[in-house]
């Protein structure tokens, strides 16, 4: 199983940008997916959930109302749309993907100049 993270890169402060998570050589429908990213010095911060359903999603606070997560499970796609990106944003994206068992990226970097 393979997940791969995508979307990142450098934008200005109040920008947006879009992530996508997918996962090969499993069936992807049934699995959920979590976004965490790296905090530093306080380590993995978990941001978003998705079902495998798509209608169940939930956010971390410091997040929630800025970032929307959804998913296309015929593109076997999730996406985390990041609008009115801050500098404190800034940081390594990561992908967990499963149902009984986990399987994690590796990363993709986000950076917001201020």
């Amino acid at each position: 199983v393979q997940v791969v993270e995508s979307g990142g890169g450098l934008v200005q402060a109040g920008g947006s940008l879009t992530l996508s998570c997918t996962a090969s050589d499993i069936q992807f429908d049934i699995l959920t997916i979590d976004w965490y990213r790296h905090a530093p010095g306080k380590g993995l911060e978990w941001i978003s959930y998705i079902n495998s359903d798509g209608d169940r999603t939930n956010y971390a606070e410091s997040v929630s109302g800025r970032f929307t997560i959804s998913r296309d499970n015929a593109k076997r796609t999730v996406y985390l749309q990041m609008n009115r990106l801050k500098p404190e944003d800034t940081t390594v994206y990561y992908c967990r993907a499963g149902a009984t068992t986990y399987y994690w990226g590796q990363g993709t970097q986000v950076t917001v100049s201020s």
